[in-house]
């Protein structure tokens, strides 16, 4: 029955005006609003839902992950865009936030709402 469904997925945050400027302004997303909605336009087709939710607390891992072919470059470009990304205690991170040497490259970042998002370099 589900096999041919076109399944999207969502998550919350507090403020919708300023996950439509974080993420349309900043990481240059194509973003649309339909009734107090935003919907992030991926690549790929996969349309992302983003929804308000007054009491919204993030979620404890990623819940979105964005391949880049060069980890760096895409952390040194967002940071210079206002991006912070986090540092975690027992990560082997450098400088910069990127993990190297223990899977794919990664580093990590927030919205404003606290959703934890990453860059990532596919294997």
């Amino acid at each position: 029955m589900l096999a041919n469904s076109k399944a999207f997925s969502g998550f919350a945050v507090a403020d919708i005006e300023a996950a439509k400027a974080f993420y349309g302004d900043t990481l240059g997303l194509e973003v649309t609003e339909e009734h107090g909605i935003l919907t992030l336009h991926l690549a790929g087709d996969r349309p992302t839902i983003i929804y308000p939710k007054p009491d919204h607390e993030p979620a404890g891992f990623t819940i979105l992950n964005f391949p880049v072919d060069d980890v760096e470059a895409a952390v040194d470009e967002l940071t210079a865009r206002g991006v912070q990304f986090e540092r975690y205690e027992g990560m082997p991170q450098d400088e910069k936030g990127i993990m190297r040497g223990h899977g794919p490259d990664i580093a990590w970042f927030t919205d404003p709402s606290g959703n934890v998002l990453s860059l990532i370099k596919p294997s």
